[in-house]
């Protein structure tokens, strides 16, 4: 059910610490013991120094002893679709198989969904180091 994975990246969203952007955004990850956990971006006076919204939901994930993705949902306001990062899609990457579905929503629900190969095609991943 998709719709408990957007509740809890719009509640992730409602806690974004974004005092200098403006740009809050909020995350959930369906692990495959079917538990969500969520994220929302952390933003620091030293720019390059902040933490995204997916990359907090894995931490959390793995915090509670899971490590596989079984769905994704990214939200954010504004009129663009807020995707994940080149960085955050590396780090989806890790722990989720090319197609892993990708809900890319804003407050009101899904706005387009996608999947991981879509998202990051001809991807590096722990089976490239075998």
């Amino acid at each position: 059910m998709t719709e408990d994975l957007i509740a809890a990246a719009r509640e992730a969203m409602s806690r974004a610490y974004a005092p200098y952007s403006g740009f809050a955004v909020g995350a959930a990850v369906r692990a495959d013991n079917g538990k969500i956990y969520s994220g929302c971006n952390v933003e620091n006076s030293a720019y390059p120094e902040g933490l995204c919204a997916e990359a907090a939901a894995i931490a959390a994930m793995v915090n509670a002893g899971a490590q596989k993705i079984d769905e994704v949902c990214v939200m954010g306001r504004g009129d663009s679709l807020v995707t994940p990062c080149g960085g955050c899609r590396q780090k989806i990457r890790e722990f989720a198989a090319g197609s892993t579905a990708i809900h890319v929503c804003g407050p009101e629900g899904i706005r387009r969904t996608t999947t991981l190969d879509e998202l990051l095609p001809l991807s590096f991943g722990p089976e490239n180091l075998k």
